[in-house]
């Protein structure tokens, strides 16, 4: 678990997936699902199908819930994108639209990506997203990050091509920041 104020990033426990079932699969249309790649279909999964794989998301190691307030607000997460040569990718979803626009997805991958780079050995962190989620660009270059890739009109969404966008972050520009942000105090 990490804190940062009122925000907590944690393992999913047990007493979560009613709560985690609501924000990720019970709304026909969510809001969220039009910024976390809405070029893919996405179907509201009935409860009891939820459960039938929901241990998977109890005490996961790469995927633990955002709490605000005492309350599950969203997730993290990662996935290998080539485990042997340690490419991990990580991910954030915030389902309920009143946690927008308040720095909650950056203190939350902030706590995230420190935790990642404190218990694997990475040599980078990153993410992938598309080029209509402004917010998850200014995460990114908030985080330190640099846009590594930019592969135009390859998300088509309403008609419109957007560009797939890879922000991520090495090991020693990591470092660095935590240094400097240590001579700050």
């Amino acid at each position: 678990m990490y804190q940062d104020q009122e925000l907590i990033i944690r393992p999913i426990q047990y007493k979560d997936l009613p709560r985690l079932w609501e924000l990720m699969c019970k709304d026909e249309e969510p809001e969220w699902k039009k910024w976390d790649a809405p070029y893919y279909d996405y179907k509201p999964t009935p409860y009891d199908v939820f459960m039938e794989k929901a241990e998977s998301y109890v005490d996961s190691k790469s995927f633990w819930g955002i709490e605000v307030d005492g309350i599950l607000r969203g997730i993290v997460s990662y996935y290998w994108e080539h485990e042997p040569s340690k490419w991990l990718e990580m991910g954030i979803g915030f389902h309920e639209a009143p946690s927008w626009g308040k720095g909650l997805g950056t203190r939350a991958m902030r706590l995230w990506m420190n935790h990642l780079f404190t218990t694997m050995p990475l040599v980078r962190v990153g993410y992938t997203t598309w080029s209509g989620n402004k917010r998850m660009i200014r995460v990114g270059e908030n985080l330190g990050m640099s846009m590594e890739a930019r592969i135009r009109k390859v998300r088509l969404y309403n008609g419109v091509y957007y560009d797939s966008i890879r922000m991520g972050i090495l090991r020693e520009e990591w470092e660095k920041a935590q240094e400097e942000s240590i001579k700050e105090l």
